[in-house]
């Protein structure tokens, strides 16, 4: 039977490596190193690889480093044509989307690095970045306050004398502040994308047009957010350190007084929130803020359950691993992750569930053939042990038979 597979948790530093914690456990499993990644410079890529913009603390150079799960080094660094801070990849991890100081968007082949796209996006730099819950956007949000979309698949296509213009599904006026974060909510009808903002909101859209259906105004700036597995509530994550949870209600259209849109949970933390993920395979949900600190809270009573160790300081970002659906495995020790000599992480954490699967058909076949195999050579042996019976008794009978044979004939 195969190990279950746990959530991983991993962090990110402006100062220290990227860190990966077990989220059942709240051990620290490895770290990755090398990189300097700005607020919301993690994503994962795939199954296979994690990325993190990186700025040269000796050139400020500016590049992505693209890690696979088996190696502490980074495995290979793609350069770009400006600073980058927030990223996003397409869940197929074919494709990596870096917002850059510009307000420019540049999409990335992966893992080979190549630049398929660049385009205009916003006029200030680019504050983050999501695919949408369907994973046919890209959506953005700027520090200039403006939220736009754009079809994957036209950002991919694009020639080069397209226009940014031209890309676009979407772009509007959202916030008055920087946007922090977004998120989506894909139906048949009434599609929609929350969004968070400096500006102590956060806002409900309707996705094609643009439209706000509703406000929710807050105590202190609002840094991420992230939705409930059937996205029927929001939790928010403060610059004040507290965490809030509302219903999203996306059908409502007017500004209700603040004490009825939301509740806020017990202070944890002594600084600000820069990351909320919701982790599905336990229904938990994960927050870290900038002292470095990452606590697990149960969702329905607002409680912190666990804290982890992390000993590496201010914390820029956070994402987390789903084990099951990225083929994670992590059945073994802790210390199993850890090479002493290359400090390489020996557990194969790459492989495709897909593949998982048809290891263990090979496996189950190969022990079918094993106990046929068992039960022919029992047989066999069985066969030979009455054969070897019989040469026995033959031989105990042999000398008698024949000294009788002798004695009638001399009669």
């Amino acid at each position: 039977m195969s190990s279950p597979s746990h959530p991983i948790v991993l962090t990110s530093s402006l100062n220290g490596p990227v860190t990966a914690f077990d989220a059942v456990s709240g051990v620290p499993l490895c770290h990755f190193s090398g990189s300097r990644s700005p607020y919301h410079g993690l994503a994962l890529v795939g199954n296979s690889f994690i990325a993190t913009s990186h700025i040269s603390a000796e050139t400020s150079s500016a590049s992505i480093h693209l890690y696979n799960w088996w190696s502490s080094t980074a495995l290979h660094n793609f350069l770009v044509p400006e600073p980058v801070a927030p990223l996003s990849a397409t869940l197929d991890g074919l494709y990596l989307f870096a917002g850059g100081l510009s307000g420019s968007i540049h999409a990335l082949s992966v893992p080979s690095g190549e630049i398929l796209a660049s385009y205009s996006a916003h006029n200030k730099p680019v504050s983050c970045l999501k695919i949408s819950q369907d994973g046919s956007l890209l959506i953005s949000g700027g520090d200039d306050g403006t939220i736009s979309f754009v079809p994957i698949f036209q950002i991919i296509e694009a020639s080069p004398d397209k226009s940014s213009t031209s890309l676009m599904l979407q772009r509007f006026v959202a916030h008055d502040g920087s946007v922090t974060a977004i998120d989506s909510i894909m139906a048949q009808c009434n599609s929609t994308i929350i969004s968070s903002s400096l500006d102590c909101t956060i806002k409900i859209w309707g996705l094609l047009d643009g439209t706000k259906l509703r406000t929710v105004t807050f105590p202190c700036a609002i840094m991420g957010i992230a939705l409930d597995q059937i996205r029927k509530e929001f939790f928010a994550a403060g610059s004040d350190g507290f965490i809030y949870k509302g219903s999203i209600n996306a059908g409502s259209k007017k500004h209700v007084n603040q004490t009825q849109e939301f509740i806020r949970w017990a202070q944890k933390h002594d600084s600000g929130i820069v990351s909320l993920v919701m982790v599905s395979e336990t229904n938990n949900l994960v927050s870290a803020s900038e002292d470095g600190k990452v606590y697990i809270w149960e969702i329905e009573t607002g409680e912190a359950i666990m804290g982890l160790d992390n000993d590496v300081g201010s914390i820029s970002d956070m994402v987390v691993a789903n084990g099951m659906e990225r083929g994670l495995n992590f059945g073994k020790k802790a210390d199993n992750f850890y090479d002493g000599y290359s400090g390489l992480c020996r557990v194969e954490l790459s492989r495709s569930l897909k593949d998982t699967l048809d290891i263990e058909d090979v496996l189950r076949v190969a022990t079918k053939d094993r106990s046929r195999a068992i039960d022919m050579l029992e047989s066999a042996i069985s066969a030979y042990e009455r054969l070897l019976e019989l040469i026995l008794k033959e031989a105990k009978k042999g000398p008698s038979s024949s000294k009788s044979g002798n004695e009638k004939h001399s009669l």
